[in-house]
């Protein structure tokens, strides 16, 4: 999932839409501030977001392995 945070006049396309490229777009309001989330909350999803972006991943069957593991079947 993309995130880009715009600032729109109202009436001119903005820098940040035009470099994007073809397909359906979602746009929602942005209001700073505004969570339902407990700061320490926040920030832990905007870490994990930041280790997904460096990389910083297990792959699914790295973990379906370690489960299986873990948890041998009968």
């Amino acid at each position: 999932m993309m995130v880009r945070v715009l600032h729109w006049n109202g009436k001119d396309l903005p820098e940040e839409l035009r470099d994007l490229p073809p397909g359906e777009y979602v746009l929602a309001e942005h209001t700073p501030g505004l969570s339902d989330l407990p700061p320490d909350e926040e920030q832990g999803i905007l870490d994990a977001i930041a280790e997904v972006d460096r990389g910083d991943v297990v792959s699914w069957e790295e973990v379906r392995d370690d489960l299986a593991a873990k948890f041998p079947r009968r």
